[in-house]
């Protein structure tokens, strides 16, 4: 993988950055750059199932630390990474997603467990709840997923939510979903295949033609 600027470019902007809004003591430092490596696997990945021309370079996977949409999915896999590895003290996991939150307006928490595989385009504003998500989730802006009555979502592969769309409670919404801008779907299960408008309880749900890959 590229990484733009330069990987020694990226340890010193995310320290710098976590020191000047929380502070960062120096074991602090050394356990996060200690697992920007692994975190890099993880964005590799990721952006490789990208069909974004933004995602790559000469045919090879591209990170670029000033796009932000890049650089804020790379802040969630460290946030996550530092969680898990955390042994209960969590304040650093906490630094990085309160960082993530306030560069790039998204509210996706460390213990959320998104998807290896997930992409988002202008995330400004989007509330990402403790739902369970299928690997190519896509979302846009303003959009929200949580609970209603503590229960909350379970999100096929292959879905699509649309900027100020929004699904809450107990769904299960179905492989290859296109959740359209604005929509609300709450409460309600939602076939595979499947395109959503409206709003629950008046959600009109037309067939999806999916092209075979």
């Amino acid at each position: 993988m590229i990484i733009s600027p330069s990987r020694e470019t990226l340890d010193k902007l995310v320290c710098h950055q976590v020191h000047n809004l929380f502070l960062l003591d120096e074991d602090e430092r050394e356990k996060l750059v200690g697992l920007i490596p692994g975190v890099l696997g993880k964005v590799e990945y990721c952006f490789g199932h990208s069909s974004n021309k933004y995602y790559r370079k000469d045919g090879v996977v591209f990170f670029d630390v000033y796009h932000s949409g890049q650089y804020c999915i790379f802040l969630y896999f460290l946030s996550r990474s530092l969680f898990l590895e955390s042994s209960g003290n969590t304040d650093l996991a906490a630094k990085v997603y309160c960082l993530n939150k306030a560069l790039n307006g998204l509210d996706v928490f460390y213990e959320i467990a998104m998807p290896e595989i997930f992409h988002l385009d202008h995330p400004v504003g989007s509330v990402l709840g403790r739902a369970t998500y299928g690997n190519n989730f896509t979302f846009a802006q303003l959009c929200t997923v949580g609970n209603n009555k503590g229960i909350f979502p379970e999100i096929g592969e292959n879905v699509q939510m649309l900027s100020g769309s929004k699904i809450i409670g107990k769904c299960k919404i179905g492989d290859n979903v296109i959740i359209s801008a604005n929509a609300y779907v709450k409460d309600t299960d939602i076939p595979a295949n499947s395109l959503v408008f409206g709003s629950s309880p008046n959600l009109v749900i037309k067939p999806r033609k999916v092209l075979p890959e």
